[in-house]
């Protein structure tokens, strides 16, 4: 799983640069940081990556999920998504773009790891 490119999707500096950081202890490859939809779109393009971690909840014209449906429409490349929201409608709605999986704020290398690497055994296997 590891040289992955990861693009990261959050509008908490902070929480962005951490999640960084992390991943790339853990071996992964970051492509970028985007604050917003707009600039996440315009990166993803820039850079191909294998994964984007989006946040939900992204300040701006663009939401995570607004931003996660057009990438998987014009990209189709795979997301988790990035939450601390226990809300489900926002959860019913985010199901809707067929995310790969979610990774709950607060978050811990272990958890970050885990569900990067099930997304993917997921995705392989229903590819099969």
């Amino acid at each position: 799983m590891l040289n992955l490119k990861i693009l990261i999707v959050e509008d908490e500096i902070i929480v962005a640069e951490d999640l960084k950081q992390r991943l790339e202890n853990l071996g992964y490859n970051i492509v970028g940081i985007a604050a917003k939809g707009r600039d996440a779109l315009k990166i993803t393009g820039e850079t191909n990556p294998d994964l984007i971690l989006m946040d939900i909840m992204l300040k701006g014209e663009l939401d995570g999920i607004d931003t996660a449906q057009t990438i998987r429409n014009v990209y189709n490349i795979p997301f988790i998504y990035l939450t601390g929201s226990t809300d489900n409608t926002i959860r019913e709605r985010a199901e809707t773009t067929k995310p790969l999986g979610y990774i709950i704020k607060p978050f811990d290398d272990i958890g970050i790891q885990n569900s990067i690497e099930i997304a993917f055994i997921n995705k392989k296997n229903k590819r099969m």
